[in-house]
């Protein structure tokens, strides 16, 4: 990996990103493309921050004002949608607003961006149950067949801790640290691997098993699960800087990298390997390659830093050889063959937008080890 080399893939990046500026206009991407082309949606899914994302790095990036002004006029809808209460009931706030808001507000001192991004948290510690203390993923809080957390909630909680370094506010803190904990002892498997949900008896309020939403089965590990409980217990370091939390990030990262395949790009679950036939991920790579440079200064011990940087190093190389878009198209995505859901046979063998952007964070990563992304 050279200077280089990221400069030229952050520079296509740019080149497909201005062409998708004046294809969205103001819409937004869908979650994946379909047949290697995004379709023009509304802000109501869970995953459009990630576009949102996309500009400010290159606002960042470059420095022109288009945009920055693409994602101020996002800040608007993002405004709209919590004003109208538009498919929030859910746990994915950060996802929608520490990359848009959140952003915003850190770049540009918008106060109407951390108003609203401070309502987001406020709607995420709703989700909150006391006992035995966890934020539910998905469904009516008093849904019984809904009573569960999962992964990908490890991302969304640096909201809560933004928000109370913004007010001073104790609980947003308290909630982050109790349900960062309860993923890592419940979520994590003895041996490294992941679960991506975990059910709360309704009644005992005593976590009871776990189960698969999107991976191969409940005993496999979901490639985007494994990478989100690389990142997300990254993230939560920095907050919760314990001994314990560091082994355990060391498992979930060694399992990823043990189950890589020869490209080094996994495949959509670690239990396929070469000759599997089944597609890759390439979002969970990028996803590892972000929680794995969010942790390197953190780390100690000199030979298990230089086998991080080895591996983002290869992991890197690949997905910019063999699998960022080098034929900028409008509507296409920056980054191909990822899957979004493998049950419900969409997204397959697709661009998504979420791997867009951890692919584009990854690179201003490398690009500039000082700069700041946005959780």
């Amino acid at each position: 990996m050279t200077a280089e080399i990221i400069k030229q893939a952050l520079d296509r990046v740019a080149i497909q990103t201005t062409l998708n500026m004046e294809y969205f206009v103001d819409t937004f991407p869908s979650a994946s493309t379909i047949h290697n082309q995004y379709q023009k949606v509304k802000n109501e899914d869970w995953v459009e921050g990630f576009w949102t994302g996309i500009l400010w790095m290159m606002f960042e990036y470059q420095q022109l004002p288009v945009y920055r002004e693409m994602a101020q006029s996002h800040v608007i809808s993002f405004i709209d949608r919590m004003d109208r209460n538009i498919v929030l009931d859910h746990h994915d706030m950060g996802f929608l607003y520490s990359l848009s808001c959140v952003a915003s507000y850190r770049l540009t001192g918008d106060e109407a961006a951390k108003d609203v991004a401070l309502r987001a948290a406020d709607k995420l510690i709703a989700r909150w149950h006391e006992n035995p203390g966890f934020i539910q993923a998905w469904g009516a809080k008093n849904d019984p067949q809904e009573h569960r957390f999962i992964i990908d909630s490890l991302l969304n909680l640096p909201l809560l801790y933004w928000a109370n370094d913004e007010t001073g506010i104790g609980e947003y803190r308290d909630i982050a640290d109790r349900h960062y904990q309860i993923c890592l002892t419940y979520l994590i498997r003895d041996n490294g691997s992941s679960y991506h949900t975990y059910y709360v008896d309704p009644i005992t309020h005593v976590p009871s098993h776990g189960l698969t939403r999107q991976g191969f089965s409940d005993d496999s590990s979901w490639a985007r699960g494994q990478a989100w409980s690389i990142y997300g217990i990254a993230l939560g370091y920095k907050h919760y800087p314990h001994a314990e939390t560091m082994s355990q990030f060391m498992a979930v990262t060694d399992y990823f990298l043990e189950k890589l395949p020869d490209d080094q790009v996994a495949y959509w679950d670690l239990i396929f390997t070469d000759g599997s036939d089944q597609p890759r991920d390439s979002s969970a790579a990028a996803i590892a390659v972000c929680g794995m440079l969010e942790m390197l200064p953190h780390i100690t011990d000199a030979n298990y830093k230089k086998k991080i940087v080895s591996a983002v190093d290869a992991i890197m190389l690949s997905l910019i050889k063999n699998y960022s878009n080098k034929q900028p198209v409008k509507g296409h995505a920056l980054l191909n063959e990822g899957v979004y859901s493998w049950h419900d046979k969409f997204g397959i063998e697709e661009g998504n937008i979420w791997g867009d952007y951890f692919y584009v964070e990854a690179l201003m990563r490398l690009n500039n080890p000082s700069w700041k992304p946005y959780w």
